[in-house]
């Protein structure tokens, strides 16, 4: 399993992982309809862990404050990951490398001595992304990397860890492995072979690039329009380092399709390729960023190949990452009931069954983060922002706090999502007619539509396990 860090492919755009699209894509199955169920690092990773909606796994932000890799998830979380059952119950080698959670090493939570229940080999990248000069645990102990590309590129050193682990486990046991790149999280540092590719590519110009955030929450509506021209080309530039740090993604993957290859273990593994979140270049003008409600930023890459899985399909079925953990476990042959997760297990969609009953909606939820103290550059904004550019554009504050339905059934395409603010702000947007979620249809959209979409959102943010998966508000029972 391949987990980069905020990767959106939208409709139409090429991608720089060529690869990887000729090696998972075409041999498998690409889920045209992912989504994350909260749009930031550490609380989509603890999703992808547990097969649990936030609401369930309680990682709200990438703080320790937020419960990203605290003492509280080490106990009540991390016993029951997908992998700790994969190990524990299914007699699996499990070996992961890369980032864990963003506070993982944290002094205050074990530092890296902490391992997490349910690895078999662990090597895990101390807090937050990096490519050079970071610490990595090495089950349990630290090593150290400086700033030598042919030793210490984290993207590479993860490749070659990777291979080392199929080259020496064990030939007698089922194995598992989850391989983390940061990339292409910032701070974006490219291998020096790759520095110089993509020159003419810039991020995408869709229909709600760099527009005024018209009838939309606040935090969307004060970004300043059109942007500047050092703002774009800030993230243009972003945007094209992002590409650069993925084609050693792509690397990786051919030389572990290719290790599977020569051991003759390519076609007995399932191979699954993600991220934790999408990502943001000057739609609705804000900079760059993830965090907010609409399709760039929830919506990921989840391409699969395996046994049983045909070539070249798209699956436009309405999946999530908390579906990874109970499809891995049912891969495994265990039986899900025993669990407390959200999700579903995905196998009946890769193996093509007949006539399967899925879902129609999915929860996507966020809580806000913000600072008690104002900005100095910015005064103006007053306190509660926070992650704000030199024009003073913020990405985020406290009452950025909002609960959503996506629903995609046979006759509606459809996101309806609630503030948790003042004005109890309502956004709603019809995806076939406006794919680019320009138009807040909130005011002018049919009263018992509306009422039927808050009470599903209600009854959504409070479930768990088997709750999670009852029928939603456009499908028949």
């Amino acid at each position: 399993m391949f987990a980069s860090g905020n990767t959106y492919w939208g409709p139409r755009i090429k991608t720089p992982l060529k690869k990887t699209n000729a090696l998972i894509a075409e041999m498998g199955i690409t889920f045209s309809n992912a989504y994350v169920p909260s749009a930031l690092c550490c609380p989509s990773r603890a999703s992808i862990l547990t097969g649990k909606y936030p609401h369930n796994h309680h990682v709200v932000n990438n703080t320790l404050e937020g419960n990203c890799s605290s003492k509280s998830w080490q106990k009540i979380q991390e016993p029951y990951t997908f992998p700790t059952i994969l190990k524990s119950m299914c007699g699996y080698q499990t070996f992961f490398a890369g980032k864990y959670l963003n506070e993982y090493g944290a002094e205050d939570a074990g530092g890296i001595g902490h391992v997490p229940p349910g690895w078999s080999f662990w090597y895990a990248l101390e807090k937050n992304s990096k490519y050079y000069n970071y610490t990595l645990s090495v089950n349990g102990k630290p090593r150290k990397h400086g700033g030598n590309y042919s030793v210490d590129y984290l993207t590479d050193v993860l490749a070659n860890m990777s291979l080392d682990f199929l080259e020496y486990k064990s030939n007698f046991e089922p194995f598992f492995m989850m391989i983390a790149t940061p990339a292409p999280h910032s701070p974006w540092v490219a291998a020096p072979q790759y520095k110089k590719s993509f020159a003419n590519v810039s991020a995408p110009r869709n229909s709600n690039f760099n527009i005024h955030g018209k009838d939309k929450h606040w935090l969307i509506r004060q970004a300043k329009t059109p942007m500047t021209n050092s703002s774009i080309q800030f993230l243009d530039d972003a945007f094209r380092k992002r590409w650069q740090t993925l084609l050693s993604v792509d690397d990786l993957i051919e030389k572990l399709v290719k290790r599977l290859e020569f051991h003759g273990e390519l076609n007995n593994t399932y191979i699954f390729y993600t991220s934790d979140n999408g990502f943001h270049t000057g739609q609705f003008s804000l900079p760059i960023d993830k965090r907010q409600l609409y399709e760039f930023d929830i919506k990921v890459p989840l391409l699969v190949r395996g046994p049983g899985v045909k070539p070249n399909q798209t699956n436009k079925m309405l999946v999530a990452n908390i579906d990874l953990g109970p499809t891995i476990l049912d891969i495994a042959g265990y039986d899900l009931n025993k669990t407390q997760m959200d999700g579903m297990s995905l196998l009946p969609l890769l193996r093509g069954d007949a006539n399967v009953t899925w879902r129609s909606d999915v929860l996507v939820e966020y809580q806000g983060e913000g600072h008690n103290s104002t900005d100095p550059t910015c005064p103006a904004l007053g306190p509660g922002v926070t992650h704000c550019f030199p024009d003073c554009v913020c990405e985020d504050a406290y009452n950025n706090t909002y609960a959503c339905v996506r629903t995609l059934s046979s006759s509606w395409d459809l996101q309806y999502c609630e503030f948790d603010d003042r004005e109890v702000f309502v956004e709603v947007y019809n995806l076939t007619a406006d794919p680019h979620q320009i138009t807040n249809i909130a005011k002018t959209i049919d009263q018992e539509i509306l009422e039927k979409m808050n009470y599903r959102l209600m009854m959504l943010q409070s479930c768990t396990g088997a709750t999670c998966r009852t029928p939603g508000v456009f499908e028949p029972g």
